[in-house]
């Protein structure tokens, strides 16, 4: 587990983020050009280690997150809290109304589009959503494994 001091020093290697002091030691980390109303991306940082990311709906960390969009960075490791802080800071840098569609194709002629829309990954056979993911990674890895290339 990371100690409070390096949470901090790795917090602190986003220039975006603002650091301002909260009750009983702890720290909070505002992105000040956040696209909507929350700005704080860590909360409570406190000297025995805990605190928290936000990272609202991102499905990515729907296991981790709790219903505030709140992930306990207690146990992470650099690497995954460098990868969490960035991912917050995209989310609320993010314009949700820019729509990006593919159209994927199987071998025998099955269309699906996926579609990135309100921060998620749909796949849509015909108007039917069938499945929804996260990150374009994961959605493209399933849609290779069910044997579809993306159509040109």
């Amino acid at each position: 587990m990371l100690t409070f001091e390096q949470k901090q020093a790795i917090i602190e290697s986003f220039p975006e983020l603002t650091k301002k002091e909260i009750s009983l030691k702890r720290l909070n980390y505002h992105f000040e050009d956040s696209l909507y109303e929350k700005t704080i991306v860590v909360e409570k940082l406190h000297p025995n280690g805990n605190g928290f990311v936000y990272v609202g709906d991102l499905l990515k960390y729907e296991k981790l997150a709790n219903d505030k969009g709140l992930v306990n960075i207690r146990d992470f490791d650099e690497t995954q809290l460098k990868e969490i802080i960035q991912d917050a800071i995209e989310y609320l840098s993010e314009e949700v109304d820019v729509l990006i569609e593919e159209e994927w194709i199987s071998k025998s002629g099955t269309v699906l589009k996926l579609v990135h829309d309100q921060r998620n990954w749909d796949i849509y056979y015909q108007n039917n959503l069938e499945e929804t993911f996260g990150t374009r990674e994961a959605a493209v890895e399933y849609l290779t494994e069910e044997g579809f290339t993306q159509k040109k």
